[in-house]
């Protein structure tokens, strides 16, 4: 079929793939084989597109094929085609193909089909991949049927809806994008910048910063994306969403970000960003604390994490990826990173920089397909002469709707939001400038209902985590015993005059 793709057509094309794998394989490995196919499909189709351009305008069947013509380059036997007119053994055609499309573009596609196993006719025997191969031919998803926003689109909509099937385990595959684009807002990527995300999974934060820049109607082609993802088929997910919404200046690095960085400058530090998006994986256990207490990219300048708690490891990882002129940064964060007694010293540490310059305390569900409510940290690494020595703590635990089991953002909440945080003042009930003094008086401790009550009505339920509610009750404790033992000291020293 060949013509103009509408989005609901695109979407039923692309849902229809895993229609036809369920029940074969899990819902979590759909992405392994249906993105890589879609993938193969676009550059073939757009690759003919490019021919049949350079043939009208030229004339000449052998000009058509020259690499100059073409952004990919597809060997002899290694199109769409090639592989479609196999009936046995295609799952190792299918590999060839893409091993082939992946040597032929060393500069820009290594490693970007992934890893799956295609090999394996118990998991993919080859009627299943002849269906598969049909349907995909069942559309032409060429430039002109399909321009890349669009299809972009489309592929945002299948990492949805592979997230929605994977269930708890899609958090480090998909972070909610009404949240995303909520904290692209607040950082404002600009025409030119950097833009890094620590553990990007599918892209989706680095993707918005271009889409929130062509909204407005700037240069979005030069923003410069970077990411580094620990699971290799994710990342080579990355790679291609970037690939498909027309983002050519992207690189993701393949790894553990803690562990091995990738993304070195010219002297073996890290590389430093203007604009860094990061939902890194909540509190992880297996991490290396003995390395990072020695690590040689200076990253534990706040102390070392506990070792059941990775999360300020990523913490101090992001602050030291900051240009040091124009570097903000948005992170998203369970609650317990603002409190937590374990992490006391190196809250006092980041707070005393003045590095913070906004803690966000949003509503429950959030964090995709966790009841766990979430919260933003701003940091920025020369505020406004302003804004220094000042935290705005913003109450927005009210500010998200919840629809078909599913929590998110609307615009007015994204409004509310925005607005407050631009206006960096005091809003009864809902934001608090506090100073650093004021911080320490409560122990270094940021949790925004010492700051800001208000909030969700008391009859609201609200989900709790076990863990974060005693790291509350302990961190509300230890407050309690500094401001009685400093009202002692007070009487103590008045006693004693």
């Amino acid at each position: 079929m060949t013509g103009r793709i509408s989005q609901r057509e695109l979407e039923s094309y692309l849902w229809g793939a895993a229609v036809i794998l369920r029940g074969l394989i899990d819902a979590g490995d759909y992405k392994q084989y249906i993105f890589p196919l879609v993938f193969l499909k676009r550059i073939s189709d757009v690759y003919d597109e490019e021919r049949a351009t350079a043939l009208d305008t030229y004339g000449d069947e052998e000009f058509a094929d020259l690499p100059e013509n073409h952004r990919f380059a597809i060997p002899d036997g290694c199109h769409w085609r090639n592989v479609r007119a196999v009936t046995e053994n295609i799952g190792a055609t299918v590999l060839r193909a893409m091993r082939g499309i992946e040597s032929a573009n060393p500069d820009t596609l290594p490693g970007v089909f992934g890893d799956g196993d295609w090999g394996n006719k118990n998991l993919l025997p080859d009627s299943t991949l002849a269906d598969l191969m049909e349907h995909f031919s069942t559309q032409t998803l060429s430039i002109a049927n399909l321009p890349e926003d669009e299809l972009g689109n489309g592929y945002e909509y299948l990492i949805k809806k592979f997230a929605d099937d994977s269930g708890h385990t899609a958090q480090e595959f998909y972070t909610n994008r009404t949240l995303v684009h909520l904290m692209t807002l607040m950082l404002e990527p600009q025409p030119g910048e950097s833009v890094y995300d620590p553990t990007c999974g599918t892209g989706g934060m680095l993707i918005s910063t271009a889409a929130e820049v062509k909204r407005q109607g700037k240069e979005w082609r030069n923003l410069k994306l970077y990411g580094q993802e620990l699971n290799y088929g994710t990342s080579a997910i990355a790679r291609m969403n970037l690939f498909l919404h027309g983002i050519a200046d992207g690189q993701i690095a393949h790894g553990d970000t803690l562990a091995r960085p990738a993304l070195l400058n010219e002297k073996g530090g890290l590389r430093t960003f203007d604009v860094v998006l990061a939902n890194p994986p909540y509190s992880i256990k297996a991490w290396n604390r003995d390395a990072f207490a020695k690590d040689p990219y200076g990253r534990n300048m706040w102390g070392v994490p506990p070792q059941g708690r990775a999360d300020y490891a990523f913490f101090q990882h992001i602050a030291k990826s900051l240009d040091p002129r124009t570097g903000r940064a948005a992170i998203l964060f369970p609650h317990g990173v603002l409190f937590r007694r374990e992490e006391t010293a190196m809250r006092e540490a980041i707070v005393k920089s003045d590095m913070i310059e906004c803690v966000l305390g949003l509503g429950e569900g959030l964090f995709y397909n966790s009841p766990m409510p979430a919260a933003v940290v701003i940091l920025r690494s020369a505020k406004p002469a302003e804004r220094r020595g000042k935290i705005l703590l913003i109450n927005a635990i009210a500010e998200v709707a919840r629809e078909q089991a599913q929590s998110f953002l609307r615009k007015e909440h994204q409004h509310k939001i925005l607005d407050a945080y631009r206006a960096f003042s005091d809003a009864e009930g809902f934001a608090k400038v506090a100073t650093i003094d004021e911080v320490a008086e409560k122990g270094f401790s940021l949790a925004i209902p010492l700051y800001v009550s208000g909030g969700r009505d008391k009859a609201s339920p609200v989900a709790v985590d076990v863990d974060e509610a005693l790291s509350a009750w302990r961190a509300a404790g230890e407050t309690s015993d500094a401001v009685i033992s400093g009202v002692l000291g007070l009487l103590r020293s008045g006693v004693g005059r």
